[in-house]
Order: C-alpha cells, then structure tokens, then sequence
C-alpha cells in the first residue's frame, strides 16, 4: 500500500521522479532519460545545468545568499539597471515569483492614480482566458471560476472581456478604470498571441483614456517568442510589466518593471519584500542576462523555432484526427490537440519527452532556448510516434 504524501494533494503529479538534468535532457531516480520540452514551465530557458549558472551560483553561495532590502545589493542594482538598459523601463523591483510580480504590477497601476489625486480610479480590465498567478489578486485578476471556486469573495476590481474584442474592451472602460491587463501570449490559456493589431490598439487606447498598459510577460519573456519580450514585435512599449519564469533559469525570481512615470506613487512604505532580489538570485540574474543578451543569441532562437514550427505543421497534416493546429510564437508553441491533451502528454511521456498541457486543450511546447538541432529534430520524431500510436482509433 502506498504511503500518503505529506504534502498538500494540489497536485496531480505524473509517476516521474526527476533526479538530475543537463541540456535538454532530464534524469528520472530509475536511470531513464527524457527530453524536457516542457522546462518547468517555461522556466528552464537555457536547459539543466547551464556551466555558466550554476558556477555563478555556486560563487555566491559561498560568499553571500540573504541581506534583505533594508541595505544596498549591488547585484540587483547592476541587474535592474541591465534590464532598464534592455527594455522600455525606468525602474524595477524584484521579487520571488510571477504571482508577486504581478501583485506589485497591480498595486502600481492603481497607486499610480491614487498619486495622481484620483483613488477612484482602481478597476482594471483583464482578458477571458488569461491567466496571472494564483494568490486571491491574481486568481481575480485571471477570472477563471476553476480558479476562484472555494476561496470566498472574489478580490474586487477586476473587469473582464472577451479575448481579441476592442469594441467589448472600450464598452467595459468607466471613470474608475485604471489599467489593462495582457498577456501578449496567453500561455496557461492555451498560446493564444494576441494579435499585433490589437496590441497596438491597446496601447492607443490607453494613451487616449489615460490608462496605463501592463503587460503580463511572466511566461512569454526573456527569449521566449525570439525577441527579449513579445510585445516587440508589435513595436509597443508598455507602462509596467510582469517578468518572472526564465529571468531566474530555474532559480525563483521575477521583478515588475515600470516607467518612471507609472512608478511615481511607489514611495517607500508603499510595498516590499523579504527575499526578493536577494543575492543569490541576482548572480543568477545576472548570469542569464549574460547569455540572453549575448549577440546573435536571439537570432539562433528564431532559427530553431521555425524548424520546430514547420516539423509541427508537418506532423499536424499527418496526424488531423490528433491534432487540430499547431500555434505559437519562438519557442512558445502548443499543439491544439483532437484527442484530450492529457491523452498526449502521457502518451509522450512512454516516448520519454516531457510537455505541459494548458487550456483551449493545448499541449505547450517549451524546450529550452539553447536547445540544440538534434534535440528538435528527436522531439519531432517522438511526437510523431506518439501521434502514430493515438492515430486511427488507437487512443
């Protein structure tokens, strides 16, 4: 009989114990090699054991891993003023995950107009199938029911609108709207890219209504789609943005970005946080940044990522009572399936790769960023052979 888990039973863990990893691969207790196309979700941006990180990390462990925000830590100003060098941003705070990095973007949004002589105007309007952490703000912000069942009253504040629809959009802004909320690539959604049209009509409408525009690059960023942030490739700048995810590689970090200008009412007092931008995390940070930044990095990313495509779409009209489409932008991409998601991700899971199911019954697809031709050209063929096995009525 098996012994019950101590832990909380919130999640519906697959059978896979992992052990260790390098590259693309990832070692299970038992010995057996995977391809990790799934990177944690969208974490493991340069793979397991990336040399530079972990010696990063490992020169900082023995030097120093905690002061709390009370004192200087060079790292993270050299880290912040990195990211304000590479971005739209003027300032940033750093923090421990996704789900605090929009928390502190909300807060900013709203005590930006507070700042401004107008704490009315507090309401945010947020997108149908987004998805932005799971504390009470975010589960809110996200509204999704699956999400809010069972926690009480929802958080107030939050208005949201069809997906892709300007005219709903413009009929749900009032007097006490503050800022829109996006993802430019709904990733738990099911990789949905909002389209370069209607990113563009955001930020003119926020510019037109005196709103503030905040992206939600949690899991689209650093990399993800072939550019540092999705929203560049529409040539908007946004007012704040989430990052969290890849930022870290793997060790748990995010930070919220802003203008000078939509940070203005974050004076101290306002908000804070005990680990975050500690400096074991900004080493790591910083190491990132390293090798993201690097010339031609992103260039090789959107090399890979069209091989990756147009092997999906291949295998896509092979296999139409499997799949649907294959969708996505970069390394950011989702096999809307035929057959139930969870049908083929377990399916790939006895062909030894691992993925991430989402909604609109997607499977995500997030190799590593650095992930070499052999590693994409050996995913293709173990997704074809798990398409073959569920073919013809053999799912």
């Amino acid at each position: 009989m098996t012994e019950p888990s101590p832990l909380f039973e919130t999640y519906a863990r697959a059978d896979i114990a992992l052990d260790h990893g390098e590259g693309s691969w990832i070692v299970d207790t038992r010995g057996e090699r995977y391809l990790d196309f799934g990177g944690g979700i969208a974490v493991s941006a340069l793979g397991h054991a990336h040399p530079h990180l972990v010696e990063t990390l490992r020169e900082q462990a023995g030097k120093l891993w905690h002061t709390s925000n009370l004192y200087e830590v060079p790292l993270q100003r050299r880290l912040a003023q990195r990211l304000v060098d590479a971005t739209f941003a003027d300032k940033v705070f750093f923090t421990n995950s996704g789900a605090e990095a929009m928390e502190c973007a909300i807060k900013t949004a709203r005590r930006y107009h507070f700042a401004n002589g107008h704490p009315e105007r507090y309401r945010i309007i947020t997108f149908e199938g987004a998805f932005h952490g799971r504390t009470l703000a975010t589960i809110a912000a996200g509204g999704q029911p699956k999400y809010l069942e069972g926690f009480g009253p929802k958080v107030q504040g939050f208005d949201q609108v069809p997906f892709d629809d300007l005219d709903a959009l413009k009929a749900a802004i009032t007097e006490e709207t503050a800022a829109i909320v996006i993802e430019p690539v709904q990733g738990e959604g099911g990789i949905r890219p909002v389209p370069i049209r209607f990113l563009r009509d955001l930020r003119a409408l926020c510019d037109e209504k005196g709103l503030l525009l905040v992206l939600d690059e949690i899991q689209s960023g650093m990399g993800r789609t072939g550019r540092l942030f999705a929203h560049e490739w529409a040539g908007i700048k946004p007012d704040i943005m989430a990052v969290a995810k890849a930022i870290g590689g793997g060790f748990p970090m995010g930070a919220c970005l802003a203008t000078a200008e939509a940070a203005k009412g974050m004076v101290p007092g306002t908000h804070g946080t005990t680990y975050g931008g500690n400096p074991l995390a900004m080493a790591v940070g910083n190491a990132v940044l390293d090798v993201v930044l690097e010339d031609g990095f992103l260039d090789a990313v959107n090399e890979k990522a069209l091989r990756l495509k147009q092997g999906l779409a291949s295998v896509v009209d092979r296999y139409p009572d499997v799949f649907a489409e294959v969708r996505g932008e970069g390394m950011m991409l989702g096999l809307k399936c035929v057959v139930p998601n969870t049908v083929f991700v377990k399916a790939l899971y006895a062909q030894h790769m691992l993925t991430v199911p989402a909604g609109d019954n997607v499977v995500r697809l997030l190799p590593p960023l650095n992930a070499t031709d052999e590693d994409i050209a050996t995913a293709l063929e173990r997704i074809e052979a798990a398409a073959a096995g569920l073919s013809g009525g053999n799912a």
